[in-house]
């Protein structure tokens, strides 16, 4: 399918949304009339470019006829010199155009919850954990975004076997979900006295956090209730009393931890939005899982299994694998440094996007 013919279905459809929002009767169905508003909204800005772009295109075909019939010298001239520019915008706008036809994720202006587990490579690897959980954090701050620690478990000789936590800002998953796989880390420990270079890994997860307009019935009574102690970097100045609570949903096998707050109530209502985030992500997995098997590429599944990073410190070097970006300023990404990379990572998204649209 050519731009010109999805451009048509597009202005076909903001035709069908104005008749549908003129008809009186629609106020009686508010929530109906809520999702024809935002629709209306996405498509309108679409739709005045297409606008143009038929306008500046009907200027350039009168002015290459009137090229082609050359009967006078000097309206000739000045239609060969506006074409020029008219080929240059409708160039641009076709570009802007195209990238506008990419449908958005509608979960990436939402929080999300990020959760970083050593994996193989014991203490070295839990050390790994804190690595990325520090570069987060510094992103997080370059992004005015809140961070808040749920849930964490210590490990002895540095960095966490586990941390979650949540981000909460302007288009935080939208950013965050390329973070989603298996990192992997080459160096020297400081335990190897001969000098070798260990492979670790970590297994980051990003969810969207579920807002109110999400429902994930939940029956309480599939929910196991515990409580115990806080502890570590997220309950050392927390009350010493059983505050923290678990979640276990029986049926799924979904275990949640929240120990941040310094009230039950507090941890008991975090820990259910956490319940519900990863109910709701545990649905979109399958949905894609189902996109995946007609993709080639990997950048923005968000498959926690592949790994999608190595960072070798001996080298300097930072490799992202799914775009096959390879960058020698380690250092100043594990500062926090990532957006460049973000950015690499959604442009491609997009041209996937694009493509799937397009073919």
């Amino acid at each position: 399918m050519d731009i010109e013919e999805k451009l048509r279905q597009v202005k076909e459809r903001y035709e069908e949304l104005n008749q549908a929002m003129a008809d009186p009767s629609i106020f009686d169905r508010p929530d109906e009339y809520r999702e024809l508003t935002i629709e209306h909204t996405q498509l309108k800005e679409l739709v005045e470019d297409y606008n143009e772009w038929q306008t500046i295109k009907n200027q350039y075909t009168g002015n290459s006829e009137l090229i082609e019939m050359n009967e006078d010298a000097e309206l000739t001239d000045l239609a060969r010199e506006e074409n020029k520019e008219l080929k240059e915008r409708l160039a641009e706008l076709e570009e802007e155009i195209k990238f506008k036809l990419i449908p958005k994720d509608p979960d990436d202006s939402k929080n999300c919850i990020v959760e970083i587990r050593a994996g193989t490579g014991g203490d070295e690897a839990a050390i790994f954990a804190g690595d990325l959980f520090d570069m987060y954090r510094r992103f997080a701050d370059s992004q005015s975004w809140k961070m808040s620690v749920l849930s964490v478990a210590d490990s002895e000789k540095g960095g966490f076997k586990e941390i979650v936590f949540e981000l909460s800002g302007s288009e935080v998953f939208g950013k965050m979900k390329y973070e989603s796989g298996v990192h992997r880390v080459q160096r020297v420990p400081e335990t190897e006295s001969q000098g070798r270079v260990h492979t670790s890994a970590a297994t980051v997860a990003v969810l969207p956090e579920v807002n109110d307009d999400v429902e994930i019935n939940i029956d309480m009574k599939d929910v196991r209730v515990d409580t115990f102690r806080s502890s570590g970097a997220g309950g050392q100045h927390v009350n010493k009393t059983d505050s923290a609570i678990r979640l276990t949903h029986e049926p799924s096998g979904v275990v949640v931890e929240c120990q941040q707050e310094r009230s039950q109530h507090q941890n008991k209502e975090k820990a259910l939005i956490m319940l519900k985030t990863k109910l709701y992500d545990m649905e979109m997995e399958k949905i894609r899982s189902e996109r995946a098997a007609d993709r080639k590429s990997q950048v923005s599944t968000g498959d926690r299994s592949a790994k999608i990073r190595t960072y070798n410190f001996p080298q300097g070097r930072f490799t992202d694998h799914r775009i096959n970006l390879t960058l020698y300023n380690l250092d100043d990404i594990l500062k926090g440094n990532i957006g460049d990379v973000i950015k690499s990572l959604r442009v491609e998204e997009n041209l996937e996007k694009l493509n799937a649209i397009m073919n």
